[in-house]
């Protein structure tokens, strides 16, 4: 991913935060077969952290080689920028966003670690299912491991991007911000929260 310098994301804490709030990945094999899927992010393991996931047998990805190269791409927030909203008199359209590129070697989890897995991904999003048996009962639990993969990415490299107009004027900042926060499209709202959370782009 080309990251111009003034738009890269470097501080560990807002990749891993980013990560968890955006969690829904796409991840990317060497024969470019491409999966979507949540992953989960432990970043006390190893140098860059641990990426976790599962897959169905199904899926053609579920038949990778242990120590294959693999990218995890997580998007945020992102919103068409239209010439209009900027102070300055000449500018043409952009595209703003966040993003983060984990490439990293996959490995395979065993049954055990999978079903551990699959209940710390569960606790994340909807802890209560976890104590409701008769929704899930551990039968039901064991048969679906069956058809399920799970996987460890070792993060070996992380790049990360924020393209939110940053580089501009503060006038022009300004102007994209509150066109953005007064939209009504949910993209333009859900990145304009963005930049108001990160201080970035809003012409401050």
């Amino acid at each position: 991913m080309h990251v111009p310098i003034k738009e890269k994301m470097d501080d560990r804490q807002a990749i891993q935060t980013f990560i968890h709030q955006y969690g829904f990945a796409l991840i990317v094999s060497p024969t470019l077969e491409a999966t979507h899927l949540p992953l989960q992010l432990k970043p006390d393991e190893g140098q860059h952290g641990v990426l976790y996931g599962h897959i169905a047998r199904e899926n053609a990805h579920s038949g990778f080689t242990e120590g294959d190269p693999i990218l995890a791409v997580f998007t945020g927030p992102h919103s068409y920028i239209s010439p209009t909203w900027y102070a300055s008199p000449v500018a043409v359209p952009t595209w703003n966003y966040s993003a983060v590129h984990c490439h990293g070697v996959i490995k395979k989890l065993s049954p055990q670690e999978t079903l551990t897995q699959v209940k710390q991904l569960i606790a994340q999003y909807e802890p209560s299912l976890l104590d409701d048996h008769e929704r899930m009962p551990e039968k039901y639990q064991q048969g679906l491991l069956k058809g399920i993969i799970g996987f460890k990415i070792i993060i070996e490299r992380i790049e990360a991007r924020e393209k939110l107009g940053q580089h501009k004027k503060p006038a022009d900042q300004a102007g994209v911000f509150a066109a953005l926060s007064q939209s009504k499209h949910p993209d333009a709202l859900a990145l304009a929260s963005y930049m108001h959370k990160r201080e970035l782009g809003t012409g401050n």
